[in-house]
């Protein structure tokens, strides 16, 4: 909370000066850029297809775990009568379903992480060069981006500059 503190009034400070020495007024706005992004199209169309490739994982990790219980059943429902090299086959397949299934989760996850990269970059990236030209079109001195958690006041004089980036991107 002290570092928070002195950064802000670093921040106060730094704006002071700025606003003395240029002898222009120093113009602040903030944005809820969450609300931004959850109101562009390009991220419902994220979602769903997060959403999409989340389930296909999901029932390819359920089908494995399925076979890997029934092998596991049958092995302790028979394992009384099965010969000593049948035995140790059926442990090892087991143990192999079940290294195969850590290897599948974790590669899955892995990519699962890389689609949401892929598909939110963009999006993100968008949302950020809109805001930027909106800072530069109308004269803001600092956009703050309230989501950041940063940002503990919001001063009357601070314009909220969401609805000037929603209508640079054609955002109701």
């Amino acid at each position: 909370m002290k570092n928070m503190m002195k950064c802000l009034t670093v921040v106060v400070l730094g704006l002071m000066t700025m606003s003395l020495s240029a002898q222009q007024p120093v113009k602040l706005g903030h944005i809820e850029s969450d609300k931004l992004i959850s109101a562009m199209p390009e991220m419902a169309e994220a979602r769903k297809k997060l959403e999409a490739k989340q389930n296909e994982i999901q029932t390819e990790s359920q089908n494995l775990r399925e076979q890997y219980q029934n092998k596991a059943a049958d092995y302790a429902k028979n394992v009384n009568t099965f010969s000593d090299v049948i035995r140790v086959s059926k442990e090892q397949e087991i143990q192999d379903l079940g290294q195969r299934i850590q290897r599948f989760e974790e590669t899955a996850m892995n990519d699962l992480n890389k689609t949401r990269d892929d598909l939110l970059h963009p999006i993100y990236e968008k949302a950020t060069n809109a805001i930027k030209e909106v800072g530069k079109e109308n004269g803001f001195t600092y956009i703050f981006d309230l989501n950041s958690g940063g940002i503990v006041y919001v001063s009357d004089n601070s314009e909220d500059v969401l609805p000037l980036v929603k209508k640079k991107l054609g955002l109701q």
